[in-house]
């Protein structure tokens, strides 16, 4: 079993900035993307950004260019770099690390909670 750790997350201001940081238990390169996800009360996850093994990146249209999503994989990380923090950027954000082609398809973490206040 992969285990998958978020960390990072915490309270800001509008306009602030946060790094939030993921950790697998095996090698980040073994899976074929890495994904950030957010789910805020009553609403369903959504995508929030992608990083694939060859390095390609997908963001979320309402990200804007505000975040960033890289990997660093001497410490089998995956960062999420957010900027310019908005009220409606308030959630739980998770990792999930993806494997389309193995069971079990994807392993995801517990979350970590991000709160910008106005």
């Amino acid at each position: 079993q992969v285990q998958v750790v978020e960390s990072g997350g915490g309270l800001v201001q509008a306009g602030g900035s946060l790094r939030l940081s993921c950790v697998a238990s095996r090698s980040i390169s073994s899976f074929d993307n890495m994904g950030w996800y957010r789910q805020a009360p009553g609403k369903q996850r959504e995508l929030v950004a992608l990083i694939t093994r060859l390095g390609g990146t997908d963001y979320a249209d309402s990200i804007n260019g505000r975040f960033t999503i890289s990997r660093d994989y001497a410490k089998n990380t995956v960062y999420l770099q957010m900027n310019n923090l908005q009220p409606e950027d308030t959630a739980v954000y998770y990792c999930k690390a993806s494997q389309p082609h193995t069971l079990p398809n994807a392993y995801w973490g517990q979350g970590t909670q991000v709160t910008v206040s106005s």
